[in-house]
């Protein structure tokens, strides 16, 4: 495949990547899974990222040419951002569900091009780099799109429009690096274990400042200190209001000084009492449920930090979606959007902000600025947050 020096990007998404986190079902991966979160009420989003990152590129750089597969698999989402595009036979089926085989078959279908973008999570980074192996030494350089419900690997861009902007860079300058693919088995993960293992590495293009990084985990953190910050949310409780536990160790941390089975990987909602303590609402809510929870009440949102990455919001917590967001925050965060992390975890960040992701752009600008981190027992600070869209290509 040729250009005339703009070059030639490819497009391969998988349309039923992160169909279970607004359901609660804390991935995608197999068609049960799939067909419980289409039941539940799940919307596909992978299309739509994928559209905003070919959207962005094409807006960059108008001389790219744009190469994908049929159907929801990539043609869908190109036509979607109203950008010119041709196909490659790949024989994959034009249809909205898709298999690990298509994704290799798509990939291989679009070895030619300069750079491959591919919009899904960490089974589809797996699927790609499975792809690679096959195809040896005629691969590309991939990029991922970040859709899923986990984004654990190091091969993702930040958002689907800083996907985009690194596609149109790569071309004026077309340099590599290695970024590490994370493998997470979905099944343990949903019984609260989580256990990522190295799966291998993808050349992915450099400018490592745009790429999410792969995820850090929590074990370094002492017990002492998580314990410190769930003692310091339990001691700002308001009567009366809801507050909204999202996934992770320090918010389970929460819900145990509460003396509540709140969920380990869950959305959760309690609801302060009068007297001190807290009453468990429901666990482990969909964002449907979540919604009608918090509609029209006084809730504060409490969410953890992503080591390594810095994200508060689209990773694993996409159950607080941009209408939730909208009903609790009103027209500002104030103190109703309450961040937890370590001393430690924010050290890691390096000065970097912390990340939104919400899939609502003009959701996360209103977030910009800055939001208050509890960090332990009396012990708070006041940390940068910033659009993922924005922070490198604002």
């Amino acid at each position: 495949m040729t250009s005339g020096g703009n070059g030639v990007i490819g497009l391969v998404v998988n349309p039923v990547a992160g169909l279970g986190g607004s359901v609660g079902l804390k991935g995608s991966d197999g068609a049960d899974v799939q067909r419980a979160a289409l039941a539940k009420g799940a919307e596909p989003r992978a299309g739509r990222r994928a559209a905003q990152a070919v959207a962005t590129l094409l807006a960059r750089r108008p001389g790219a040419r744009l190469v994908t597969v049929a159907g929801a698999m990539g043609e869908d989402s190109a036509r979607a951002a109203a950008v010119p595009y041709e196909l490659a036979p790949s024989g994959v089926q034009d249809d909205d569900v898709s298999t690990a085989a298509d994704t290799r078959a798509a990939v291989a279908a679009l070895a030619g091009v300069d750079l491959l973008l591919f919009a899904g999570g960490d089974g589809t980074a797996r699927d790609v780099l499975d792809a690679v192996r096959e195809l040896g030494g005629q691969a590309p350089p991939v990029l991922g799109i970040p859709a899923g419900v986990k984004v654990y690997s190091g091969c993702f861009a930040l958002s689907p429009a800083t996907a985009g902007f690194v596609a149109a860079d790569f071309l004026a300058r077309p340099d590599s690096v290695e970024a590490e693919v994370v493998d997470l088995d979905e099944e343990r993960y949903r019984r609260g274990l989580v256990s990522p293992r190295l799966y291998g590495s993808l050349r992915v293009p450099a400018g490592r400042a745009a790429l999410s990084g792969r995820k850090a985990g929590s074990s370094d953190a002492a017990p002492a200190t998580v314990e410190g910050i769930a003692r310091e949310v339990a001691a700002r409780l308001r009567p009366g209001a809801r507050y909204v536990l999202g996934p992770g160790a320090t918010t389970a941390a929460v819900g145990r000084e509460l003396g509540l089975a709140t969920t380990l990987l869950g959305v959760d909602v309690v609801e302060a009492r009068a007297g001190g303590g807290a009453d468990l609402v429901a666990a482990d809510v969909t964002e449907g449920e979540l919604f009608e929870l918090v509609r029209g009440r006084e809730t504060v949102i409490v969410l953890s930090v992503i080591g390594g990455q810095g994200f508060v919001l689209g990773r694993g917590n996409q159950q607080v979606s941009p209408r939730v967001l909208d009903e609790v925050l009103g027209d500002g965060s104030g103190d109703r959007l309450v961040v937890l992390a370590t001393q430690q975890k924010l050290a890691g960040l390096g000065g970097r902000p912390l990340l939104a992701d919400s899939g609502d752009q003009e959701l996360d600008r209103k977030l910009a600025g800055h939001v208050r981190v509890i960090t332990g027992y009396r012990e708070s600070t006041i940390y940068r947050i910033c659009a993922a869209s924005e922070e490198f290509y604002g």
